[in-house]
């Protein structure tokens, strides 16, 4: 379990103080895939660069397995990283070494020998899919690829913990979806907590199990992935599950409807679209005015806006029929959003 309690950083610049972090606790479970999500700005490197005490916070306490990391000595925290290890957006890699070199560094800095430093390293690249990369140097290898390895490296002490600050940012849709893929595995098979740094909504869904919403250095919202992007509170949050809040989708409703918003948060995809079906089934006529959808391993996810005829009636009716289907939640809006 690690555990932040009300941790807070000051940096001094020219200017005078910045709060980067500002009184965040969070509780994050053993072998849980948890996302750090906010925008540029909020606070989310500090806050993974705190949990390995790469930044001391100025405030506050973080503990992984009951101990209180700023009690220890700087011996003792070397070798707590070695089980809180990181990759990041830019990989990192050593390029004047090939991929089963850059894998052996870690495991030589632990004093393994190097015949068992080269086992190990070529076992990690067998686990993220690049056994046969093994004599090929980073400049030979795609963007994703040189992401595997740089996993395959933060294995090789054997992690509890692996923090991932913003590690997809740099890649395609594609191989982003490949490398959550290998994290989620690695997760699943290792039982390594991964804790997700990212301002990507598509991250946090596809892979994490909670998140924690940071805006302006302080956690405005968390728990469940499902609940909190199902009903957002907070004005961050609803900016990061809703685009269309943020002005740049303008709404069209009529003057005689009523608007609704339906969160689909892994709804069966079905052959049948569903305003149509409620069309026929209940004879009301909704107008699309913004959709945002998407389908993952045949569920859906994202949110729509709805023109509903300005009819109590219609709308309880919508409503109804809309909540009844599994994993949508209804709410009704004005047409004011902003």
């Amino acid at each position: 379990m690690i555990v932040l309690k009300q941790v807070s950083k000051q940096f001094q610049t020219e200017d005078g103080t910045v709060d980067a972090l500002k009184n965040v606790s969070i509780s994050i479970p053993d072998g849980d895939i948890f996302g750090i999500i906010g925008m540029s700005g909020a606070g989310k490197s500090t806050l993974v660069r705190c949990i390995n005490m790469l930044e001391r916070p100025s405030e506050g306490s973080i503990e992984i397995d009951g101990v209180p990391l700023e009690t220890l000595s700087e011996k003792e925290l070397r070798e707590m990283r070695r089980g809180v290890t990181m990759i990041f957006q830019g990989f990192h890699l050593l390029m004047q070494r090939n991929c089963l070199k850059n894998v052996c560094f870690p495991l030589e800095l632990a004093g393994k020998s190097k015949a068992e430093a080269k086992k190990r390293a070529q076992e990690l690249l067998d686990i993220v899919g690049l056994g046969d990369k093994a004599k090929a140097y980073p400049a030979q290898l795609s963007g994703g690829q040189q992401q595997r390895v740089a996993i395959a490296r933060a294995l090789a002490t054997d992690p509890k913990v692996l923090l991932c600050d913003e590690a997809t940012s740099a890649l395609d849709p594609n191989t982003t979806n490949s490398i959550l893929e290998l994290l989620r595995t690695i997760n699943e098979q290792l039982g390594i907590t991964v804790i997700i740094i990212t301002h990507q909504m598509s991250v946090v869904e596809k892979i994490c199990r909670h998140v924690a919403i940071l805006d302006g250095g302080e956690v405005v919202e968390q728990g469940e992935v499902s609940e909190v992007f199902s009903h957002p509170r907070s004005a961050a949050a609803r900016k990061l599950v809703f685009p269309e809040e943020n002005g740049d989708f303008p709404l069209t409703g009529g003057t005689d409807e009523r608007l609704i918003r339906v969160v689909f948060n892994g709804a069966a995809a079905t052959g049948s679209p569903l305003i149509a079906r409620m069309a026929v089934e209940r004879g009301i006529e909704a107008n699309i005015v913004y959709a945002s959808t998407k389908s993952i391993g045949g569920k859906v996810y994202g949110s729509m806006l709805l023109g509903i005829p300005n009819d109590e009636s219609q709308v309880q009716t919508a409503t109804e029929y809309l909540t009844g289907v599994p994993n949508v939640a209804v709410q009704v809006v004005t047409t004011d959003v902003s």
